[in-house]
């Protein structure tokens, strides 16, 4: 068993079988262990706040039943705990939990978008992705679609052309070794450029820029860690998506913006319009993360 610890914050709904069904299947390829969390309004654990007695009993009853049935979704191999926690919103009951249970990760549902298998950046993510200090994992629509047993085929990092990516390194790194999937770094160099630029001398120099931050980061990965290495390039980000291939299995990991604080996500432009693009799931992966990092 690795020493992966994966938090999943559950909903009784197709957002939250697919944060389940990609938490299962990482969980299940790294042998780590999955800790279900569904969170309810401190209101309903706060005994100064006059509440319906009979409605909070409902109410915890029913989530009760809501966790037995989506325990029912879990693979047979996958070490798991169920909880209720209470707090005053979702993003902050499930910060608290994986503080509390030592977590790498946090699995949510990201919201739908107009297309199958690509997200937007729904209200509890988004909390997420400004307040959490640990990395955090975005199901896109149709997630829950993808088998347990396809495992993860490849980890894919983009690596920014601006210094500092040792965190998102070293997170994609301990990720692809935990779940044995192939590495890939990635840079995606668009060209959005004025009108009126020289775009093929731009191009040069920004393809020749990506090139050697990839041969930085290709350098620095440790010992026994191969990776291959890719630019992706188009008229924008978007066509840059693209342009490339991805594995149903896949996950991506990309970095939160450099204004973020310290310990802090924020996603940055570009990352959210890869977001929108990507037909995989997205991690983001702060600046500095709490707690370990899974061997």
């Amino acid at each position: 068993m690795s020493d992966l610890r994966i938090v999943v914050g559950y909903t009784a709904n197709e957002s939250g079988a697919d944060a389940l069904a990609l938490a299962n299947r990482v969980a299940s390829a790294a042998e780590g262990v999955l800790e279900v969390v569904m969170v309810l309004p401190s209101e309903a654990h706060n005994a100064r706040v006059p509440v319906d007695q009979g409605y909070l009993r409902y109410l915890r009853e029913q989530s009760r039943e809501w966790l037995t049935e989506a325990s029912t979704h879990l693979g047979a191999d996958v070490a798991s705990k169920l909880h209720i926690r209470y707090a005053e919103s979702f993003a902050e009951g499930l910060i608290d939990a994986a503080h509390e249970f030592d977590a790498n990760l946090i699995v949510v549902g990201a919201a739908g978008g107009g297309r199958r298998a690509h997200a937007r950046v729904g209200s509890v993510a988004n909390e997420l992705l400004h307040s959490s200090d640990v990395p955090v994992a975005l199901a896109p629509p149709g997630a829950r679609e993808i088998t347990a047993g396809l495992g993860v085929t490849r980890i894919t990092a983009c690596i920014g052309t601006r210094p500092g990516a040792d965190e998102q390194l070293e997170a994609a790194t301990a990720l692809a070794r935990a779940t044995r999937a192939p590495l890939r770094l990635l840079s995606l160099v668009p060209i959005d450029l004025p009108a009126g630029l020289d775009t093929h001398l731009a191009e040069l120099t920004s393809s020749t820029h990506a090139e050697q931050v990839l041969h930085d980061a290709h350098r620095a990965l440790p010992d026994g860690i191969e990776a291959t290495v890719e630019i992706a390039r188009g008229s924008t980000i978007e066509d840059a998506v693209h342009a490339l291939d991805w594995h149903d299995g896949e996950l991506v990991l990309v970095g939160s913006s450099r204004l973020a604080a310290p310990r802090r996500l924020f996603l940055g432009s570009t990352a959210a319009k890869v977001l929108r693009e990507l037909p995989v799931p997205m991690i983001v992966v702060p600046r500095t993360t709490h707690g370990k990092t899974s061997q």
